[in-house]
């Protein structure tokens, strides 16, 4: 497999596929793809984990890909402003925030794995719930904004903002921590915890999550009351000025 991702900040990853390679994605995913190729939902894994995945924000059932009589092509983005990531597996674990996969080779397996620390679950803002990439091959997440990519040496600590965490490999500490002194924590802006991460390993940052995203878009949001049709941002309910 062959794959090109384009774009800046909403991008989309191309994927070439020989005769007889499969990928599968995330319901939905797919932007287009060549006349060849063949999709075929499928509940992988089971009734459970699908299940599982409907717990961390994916689809029960996955789309399978595969191009038949020769190569084929087929393209999948993402549904918000944001990066695409390879992720190169080779019988390593990464660990990804809930929602972050977008598709993967055949030999790559999807898992739904719990935060092993109650705090981590509580407070640091990915939840319980988080996707384990295992396998062999390549897989591909997608999250809001720009990325920041580190590596780790051991022992080496990140402070990070809680939700800004796209994933990290499964040899990286993930817990939380308070963000400074009592002053800090109420009146920094910075929130009450964050994210502490401890290497050795990969992690990966975003420079906007969704719920910062959605939180400045809200204020922008038009009114609606009773149903009604809204004039754009100036909140006016249509219905209610023609008498409906």
């Amino acid at each position: 497999m062959e794959h090109e991702i384009t774009g800046d900040n909403l991008q989309i990853v191309t994927l070439k596929l020989s005769n007889g390679e499969m990928v599968y994605a995330e319901a939905g995913a797919m932007n287009h793809m060549s006349g060849n190729m063949q999709m075929e939902a499928k509940a992988r894994g089971g009734l459970l984990k699908g299940i599982m995945r409907k717990f961390a924000g994916e689809s029960f059932f996955m789309t399978e890909f595969t191009p038949q009589g020769g190569s084929g092509y087929v393209a999948f983005a993402g549904n918000v402003p944001g990066k695409i990531k390879a992720i190169e597996l080779n019988g390593n674990d990464f660990i990804a925030q809930k929602d972050a996969f977008l598709c993967a080779e055949s030999g790559v397996n999807l898992e739904i794995t719990l935060s092993r620390k109650l705090g981590s679950g509580l407070f640091g803002g990915e939840g319980f719930i988080l996707e384990k990439l295992s396998g062999d091959g390549t897989a591909f997440i997608h999250a809001c904004g720009d990325f920041v990519e580190m590596d780790l040496q051991t022992g080496e600590v990140v402070m990070v903002d809680t939700g800004s965490i796209v994933g990290f490999d499964a040899s990286v500490d993930y817990d939380i921590t308070t963000a400074g002194g009592i002053k800090s924590m109420l009146f920094g802006g910075e929130g009450i915890f964050l994210a502490k991460l401890t290497g050795p390993g990969k992690i990966i940052l975003q420079s906007l999550s969704i719920a910062n995203l959605a939180a400045a878009l809200a204020p922008h949001m038009p009114f609606q009351r009773g149903g009604g049709e809204t004039s754009g941002g100036s909140g006016i309910n249509l219905g209610t000025l023609l008498g409906e």
